[in-house]
C-alpha cells in the first residue's frame, strides 16, 4: 500500500520516458516530481514525508551510480529503484549490493513498477519511524544528569547494583536513588525497555569514558579518580 502522502521522485535523462512514467504515477494519485540529471536530482532538497526515487543508471555527466555514492557521501538516506536498459544488467546486480531497493529493466510493466515502488517508500516510512525513535530516545537519554548517565551504563553492562557501586566508589543505596530516577526520567519501568531505549540511539552507551558496554567487570576508575570527583547528582546521598 502507498501512503497517502508518499512522493516519488524520478531521474532520467529521456524526456519522454520520464514524462510517461510521471503521468503513470499521477494517474494514480501519487505526488511525482522529475529530475533531467543526476545533478538536478541531488540539488534539491530532500523531502519531509515518505519518499523514493527512479533512477535511471545510464546518464550522462552523472551515473545513476555515481548519484548513489553522492547520497551516501552526504548522508541523504532515500530509497533507490533503479532503471536499467538492456545490457545493464552487472550495473544493476552492483547497485543493489549497494543497498538499492530494487532494479527495473526498460521496458518493464507496470505491476512490477508498482510493486518497486510500494516496497521502496515502506522502507522509507520505517526509516522515518527509526528516525523519530531515536530522536525522542536522545531527548530521554538528554535528561539525564553525569551520575544517571554512569548508573545506566553499568545497567546496561549487566552489572547489578552491588557491582556498580562498588566500581562508581558510592553506596550501594545511592546506586539504587539514581537508577530510580534515571528509569523515570527515561520513562521505562524495565530493564528490557531501557534496551530498547538505548538501542532506539545505536546501541549500548559508553559514556563518560565509564563502561565497556559488554557485560564484562574490568576494574573502572572510581569516582575520586576520573572526570566524576565533584561527584555531580549525589548530592544529600549517602556516600
Amino acid at each position: 500500500m502507498i501512503p497517502p502522502d508518499a512522493k516519488v521522485l524520478i531521474v532520467d535523462d529521456d524526456a519522454g520516458f520520464r514524462d510517461s512514467l510521471a503521468r503513470f504515477f499521477e494517474s494514480m494519485r501519487i505526488d511525482v516530481q522529475t529530475f533531467a540529471s543526476g545533478a538536478e536530482f541531488l540539488a534539491h532538497e530532500p523531502e519531509d514525508g515518505p519518499t523514493c526515487v527512479l533512477l535511471d543508471l545510464q546518464m550522462p555527466e552523472l551515473s545513476g551510480l555515481q548519484v548513489q555514492d553522492e547520497l551516501a557521501r552526504i548522508g541523504r538516506e532515500i530509497p533507490i529503484v533503479f532503471l536499467t536498459g538492456h545490457g545493464a544488467i552487472s550495473a544493476g546486480v552492483q547497485a543493489m549490493k549497494r543497498g538499492a531497493v530494487d532494479f527495473l529493466e526498460k521496458p518493464f510493466d507496470e505491476r512490477r513498477v508498482c510493486e518497486a515502488v510500494e516496497a521502496a517508500l515502506a522502507q522509507s516510512v520505517q526509516a522515518r519511524r527509526q528516525d523519530a525513535a531515536q530522536l525522542e530516545a536522545r531527548r530521554r537519554l538528554a535528561r539525564l544528569t553525569a551520575r544517571e548517565q554512569q548508573v545506566c551504563d553499568y545497567v546496561m553492562a549487566g552489572l547489578l547494583n552491588k557491582q556498580s557501586a562498588y566500581e562508581i566508589g558510592i553506596a550501594e543505596s545511592t546506586v539504587k536513588v539514581h537508577r530510580s530516577r534515571m528509569m523515570k526520567k527515561l520513562g521505562v519501568s524495565s530493564l528490557v525497555q531501557l534496551i530498547r531505549l538505548v538501542d532506539a540511539v545505536g546501541g549500548r552507551l559508553r559514556l563518560n569514558g565509564f563502561g565497556n558496554g559488554n557485560g564484562s567487570s574490568g576494574r573502572r576508575p572510581r569516582i575520586d579518580e576520573g572526570p566524576f570527583a565533584d561527584r555531580e547528582g549525589d548530592e544529600g546521598l549517602p556516600q
